[in-house]
Formats: C-alpha cells, structure tokens, sequence
C-alpha cells in the first residue's frame, strides 16, 4: 500500500513499526487469532488511527507477504542470470533465501502459515510470486541436470527436496547454534542436495569457489 498523498516519512516509519509489531503478534497467536485490540495495544493507537496506517488488517498481511517474497524474487532474478554454473546458482539462491529467513522470522512464519487468509487478487499474485520462484528454481536445477551436474531425476521432486530443506529453517533458527549462519547452513545444505543428486565426480569445492567468486563480483554481503 503506498503513503497516501501528503503524508511524510514519518507517516512510513511509523506504519513500517506496526506492520513489524503485527508480524510478532501474527506469529505468535496467529493471523486469525489476533483481534484488532490486541494491535492496538500493541501499537498505541486506536482503531481509527490504527487503520489509517494500514487500510485493513488483511492489508498487514498482504505487506508482510510482500517484504519476503518481494525481495526475494529480485535478487533471485539476479541469480538466474549470472554468468556461472548452474549448481553455483542454486548455492546462491540457497543463500539468498536463508539469509531472509534469518532476517525476518516472525514474517517468514506469516508468510508460511497465514497467507491462506489473504483473498481476491492479493491472493493470485501472492501465488503467482511462489510460482515464479519455484519454476525459477527449476530451471536452474533442469539445467544442471542436462549439463550433466546432477543425474537425471524428476526436476520437480528436486524442487521439492530443494525446498524441503531450506523452508522448515524459521521453525528452529531462533535457537540455532552460534555460527549456523545463512552461508554455513546453504553450504551444508547444498552439499546434502548436490551430493544426493550429483553425478560421480562433481567438485562441490569449486562450487563453493564460484560461489564466493560471484558474490565478490556481485559485491552482494557475505553472511558469514
């Protein structure tokens, strides 16, 4: 939702505090289970102040939605198209979607367990956006298959294994051990995948290799 017309920054300061107050409040209780009091009170306004930030609460939701898979998408369009093999890709995407997890738990267990409740065309490009990330995922992956990285196998059961390892992070990364960071999780996880799926002799060293390469070239933040 953008800033109405004449609202100033400290309108979106202000509405960006509630959207993040709200995603705590949703994934502890639960979209459904959270009234409109509870934000609120969360928030310090009342109702009519509270919806002129927001519009509507399923409007919260739709913002939330969107500060994941937004971003998201962005840098993994960037991905696609770098000039590098197509599993170092894939380690990259895997980096890029854990360091979200990592940065916003609360949103991600919104995103993963709420969005059921966003209706009408929100809906359908919430969807659509989980489409495109999934098939460009795929097209990574079916190119690693023809160039002969990984064997030949099902590309959707590997989208499926791809993304079972990656999307049940946020359930436990609160409590994660000093040092299980976005990199060092998406370098184990990947070796798992690659190797499960790999053909004999893939060099998962020089994945890594170009992987940091093209963070380097890229100039994208390491997350240790």
């Amino acid at each position: 939702m953008a800033r109405p017309p004449g609202h100033s920054a400290g309108y979106d300061a202000r509405r960006e505090e509630i959207i993040d107050k709200a995603a705590s409040l949703f994934a502890q209780h639960g979209y459904a289970a959270t009234g409109t009091a509870q934000l609120c009170e969360a928030v310090g306004l009342g109702k009519g102040a509270l919806y002129h930030y927001i519009g509507s609460k399923e409007n919260l939701l739709v913002e939330i939605q969107a500060r994941v898979i937004g971003p998201l998408l962005v840098q993994a369009r960037e991905i696609e198209r770098l000039d590098a093999p197509a599993l170092v890709r894939v380690r990259l995407l895997s980096e890029t979607l854990l360091t979200t997890v990592f940065a916003r738990l609360d949103h991600i267990w919104v995103y993963e367990h709420d969005y059921r409740h966003v209706g009408g065309d929100n809906r359908k490009k919430i969807l659509r956006q989980r489409r495109e990330f999934e098939k460009l995922l795929r097209g990574l992956l079916e190119q690693a298959i023809e160039d002969g990285a990984l064997r030949t196998i099902d590309p959707q059961l590997a989208v499926l294994q791809f993304l079972n390892l990656h999307n049940h992070t946020y359930q436990w990364a609160h409590r994660a051990p000093k040092g299980w960071t976005p990199a060092r999780l998406s370098r184990d996880y990947c070796a798992t995948l690659f190797t499960g799926l790999a053909t004999e002799g893939v060099d998962l060293d020089a994945i890594e290799r170009g992987a940091l390469e093209m963070q380097a070239a890229r100039g994208a933040p390491k997350s240790a």
